[in-house]
């Protein structure tokens, strides 16, 4: 395996060393960020006069030949991607590829590469990110007025509707977004020039390559620059969290598209069948997506393990942030198109949906708050409300069909004007408070949701 070191090794490394060792299946994955930092790197070296013109010139030249071939001409041979780029670039402009590597190291190489392609890779998670919010207005504006039952703790809590609970998940998204950006202002600052840990001799101009390569700035320490991964833990922690809300998406349409719930058919496009069992419809896409969500959970956790004694200054244990950091991003972009295609072609079932709330006591609060408004004390409706309840079940009665007769019984305490308060839409219109269910609440938050998402990029949460 051809590397480029040894002159101060007798023998070669053992053959599982070599294997142990070897990354370059995985830093394929970043090889145009490599050549890309190289490029900006001989240009400088060439500016500043530490090698000549003629000779940044053949860098230059021969690194621009790399990226039109793309990865496939790159020799698999080696140590690393590093290694792959120096040893093609020999092979085409000859002995000056050998000066390539004045004034930096792997350190600081690597570092920036990992940077720059968490850069362009988050860039793809953000547009996955407005797509699905986007689907989710829609279909909130679409169901705004279709009532459902609204849970805690997996049980019938309070009517609201199916636009109220979609546009929950857009807030979710929002959140993600806005971590995501977040996540590339604090790792858009440039290792590049710091090399193994202490600078370097040579009259560097690390503000030209930070600039030239899109950074903010240059990192102004750079036993940090090539001690640091936390932009890499920041990473995998927002993939992780991402996974999580995607996850609790998914659940609910397991869970709502079996025939307990009957709440949602989801598409065929993202549904299996059984080898065995004809009739089956199976969710598999969803429960993919909620059980892959352990292994950016898994990710994150193990790199933060990796991580946590780790001594200033470069240490090899780094070498394994960026097959986790690769999968994790991969699955969530993965997860972000797969939830897109099951919420945008979801056929909701709202009639279902309607005739659940019917006969769940969901509206036993806005009775205890309709007393309270008539000058009740809260805790005393809440009794009243509780008895009544307790009686509504021993008969065989539910809330939203008591009539005044009825009410007199169960709750001789009750006016018989708040009949109207047990009516489920009636439940969802009152609740004007800003972010419930009525209409002008509903209506503001959506506003602003629309707003937002019309905006580029994830300035806010909110």
């Amino acid at each position: 395996m051809r590397k480029l070191w040894g002159g101060a090794f007798a023998e070669g490394s053992d053959a599982l060393v070599d294997r142990f060792g070897q990354s370059i299946e995985t830093d394929l994955r970043f090889w145009r960020e490599d050549v890309l930092g190289s490029i900006a790197h001989a240009r400088m070296l060439g500016e500043t006069g530490i090698l000549s013109l003629e000779e940044a010139s053949h860098l230059v030249r021969g690194l621009e030949t790399i990226l039109s071939e793309g990865p496939q001409r790159l020799p698999r041979d080696v140590e690393d991607v590093h290694t792959a780029v120096e040893m093609r670039l020999g092979e085409l402009e000859g002995e000056v590829a050998a000066k390539l590597h004045t004034a930096r190291s792997r350190n600081d190489q690597v570092a920036t590469d990992t940077r720059l392609v968490l850069r362009v890779r988050f860039d793809g998670l953000l547009g996955g990110v407005k797509r699905l919010q986007e689907t989710l207005l829609a279909q909130g504006r679409r169901h705004k007025g279709a009532l459902m039952p609204g849970c805690t703790h997996q049980q019938h809590a309070q009517p609201i509707t199916l636009g109220y609970h979609l546009l929950a998940h857009f807030w979710a998204l929002q959140r993600q977004g806005w971590r995501l950006e977040n996540v590339v202002r604090v790792a858009n600052y440039c290792p590049l020039g710091s090399a193994a840990l202490a600078g370097t001799g040579f009259p560097i101009d690390r503000h030209a390559t930070s600039q030239a390569l899109g950074f903010t700035a240059p990192i102004p320490s750079a036993l940090d620059a090539t001690s640091d991964r936390s932009y890499v833990l920041d990473a995998l922690h927002v993939c992780a969290s991402l996974m999580l809300d995607l996850s609790r998406m998914a659940q609910e349409l397991v869970v709502w598209s079996g025939p307990e719930f009957g709440f949602v058919r989801l598409a065929d496009a993202v549904t299996t069948g059984s080898s065995i069992m004809p009739q089956k419809r199976n969710p598999d896409m969803a429960e993919l997506v909620r059980g892959r969500a352990g292994r950016a959970l898994g990710n994150w956790t193990a790199f933060a393990a990796t991580m946590k004694a780790l001594p200033l200054g470069y240490n090899r244990d780094t070498q394994d942030d960026k097959p986790g950091l690769f999968e994790s991003i991969d699955l969530a972009r993965d997860s972000l198109a797969l939830v897109h295609l099951m919420v945008e072609g979801a056929e909701w079932q709202t009639r279902r949906m309607r005739e659940a709330c019917k006969g769940d006591f969901s509206t036993a609060t806005d009775l205890a708050d309709a007393l309270a408004a008539g000058g009740m004390p809260f805790r005393q409706a809440h009794e009243v409300v509780g008895r009544a309840v307790r009686a509504c079940i021993e008969r065989g009665w539910t809330l939203d069909r008591l009539d005044a007769e009825r009410l007199a019984i169960v709750a001789p305490e009750a006016p018989p004007e708040v009949l109207e308060a047990l009516k489920a839409e009636r439940s969802v219109r009152a609740r004007e408070s800003f972010g419930g269910t009525g209409p002008r609440a509903f209506g503001t938050q959506f506003r602003r949701a629309g707003l937002l998402l019309r905006r580029e990029g994830f300035h806010e949460p909110y």
